[in-house]
């Protein structure tokens, strides 16, 4: 089924025409798909990138060649869905050619009941939303091009900037997540905020003697405290870090009563929890090849991001202390607070997918648990 992918302009319309592939209706109105549009460079992942629950509502234009090469497999999840409301592709390739693939890309949104198009000139695409920033749009099949104007103020109602989307992809009930570690190494009782957490963090603490407590989004302080924790953990998650004032009280009730390592929007929850603010990006990071010193060595880590949202290290207070900068915009990456035993980073230490120059920082965490 034909389908295309509509940029709405105060002036004209960009259209861009595809493929519908995936979970694709015979009723052409189950085929539309509104959603922010995002790019991603990363050249592998994409089976973690769409179930990252940190792209709710958006859906993400890769900019890698050749999508599908690698199938989907279970072991590769970083949820149980695909978080994503689609996927924009130059190429897809139907035949996986990996030993580890169990279904191909089709197959896997077909059982998540998600849509994508292919054979899009994601070039131009992307070179668009640098420009423009995050832009709001949709995907409709060609068969429905008479009714965009019906489509345009659809989505105009949409005000994805005003929905709390964390609330919409956390666990609502709490639950733990076992130590992987060796029954000789120390454990360490850790409580984890999901604010759309990835089964990598999970499995990355896990292995260091983590046994996890993972708990609702706006799980009350208090019964934290009930636990008796070693540390928090402040998990990655989607949207406006400033709608999550539920987060930020739970977070700054806590800080300086246990040691608090965050991730993503948990680091821009935790700076907000210290009165910093934060500021929506152009067109955000998203990628597995973004540049960031670390200011404390000196030294420069590739590593893997997906946030349009920053912290403004201009208003931390004088307890907070800027730990790494992006070398592309500087913009802030990482902060700490040693008073309160607290330090966080924007961008993903698990690296899933992406390189793992970062993961030194969950050893830093289980050295100040310890």
């Amino acid at each position: 089924m034909k389908g295309l992918i509509v940029l709405p302009g105060a002036e004209q319309d960009v259209i861009l025409e595809g493929t519908l592939f995936g979970a694709v209706s015979s009723d052409p109105k189950k085929n539309v798909v509104f959603a922010e549009l995002v790019f991603n460079t990363s050249m592998t992942g994409y089976q973690e990138i769409l179930t990252d629950p940190s792209y709710a509502g958006q859906v993400v234009c890769f900019t890698a060649a050749h999508i599908g090469n690698t199938g989907a497999n279970r072991e590769d999840l970083e949820s149980r869905a695909i978080h994503a409301e689609g996927l924009i592709l130059a190429s897809y390739t139907p035949k996986p050619s990996n030993h580890r693939s169990e279904e191909t890309l089709e197959e896997f949104l077909k059982r998540n009941g998600r849509i994508g198009i292919h054979g899009v000139d994601t070039r131009r695409l992307t070179l668009l939303l640098r420009d423009r920033g995050v832009t709001p749009g949709f995907i409709i099949p060609e068969s429905l091009r008479s009714e965009i104007e019906v489509f345009k103020k659809e989505l105009a109602s949409k005000n994805y900037d005003q929905i709390d989307w964390i609330r919409k992809v956390s666990t609502k009930e709490a639950y733990t997540f076992a130590s992987t570690a060796p029954a000789s190494m120390k454990k360490f009782k850790v409580v984890a905020y999901d604010y759309g957490i990835k089964g990598q963090l999970l499995r990355d603490l896990a292995v260091r003697g983590c046994e996890l407590t993972v708990v609702p989004c706006d799980y009350p302080a208090a019964k934290v405290l009930e636990m008796k924790p070693d540390g928090v953990f402040l998990s990655n998650g989607p949207g406006d870090p400033k709608l999550a004032t539920y987060a930020v009280e739970n977070v700054r009730a806590l800080l300086g009563k246990v040691p608090m390592f965050g991730v993503c929007m948990g680091h821009q929850v935790l700076s907000m929890a210290v009165g910093a603010k934060t500021y929506k990006l152009k067109f955000g990071h998203r990628g597995g090849n973004q540049p960031v010193k670390n200011l404390d060595q000196g030294s420069v880590e590739i590593s893997s991001h997906n946030h349009g949202y920053a912290v403004d290290p201009a208003t931390f207070p004088a307890e907070a202390r800027l730990t790494h900068v992006n070398l592309n915009d500087q913009c802030c990456e990482g902060m700490s607070i040693p008073s309160k035993q607290a330090f966080s980073v924007q961008y993903h230490p698990e690296s899933s997918p992406g390189p793992h120059d970062s993961s030194y920082l969950f050893d830093r965490f289980i050295q100040m648990m310890g």
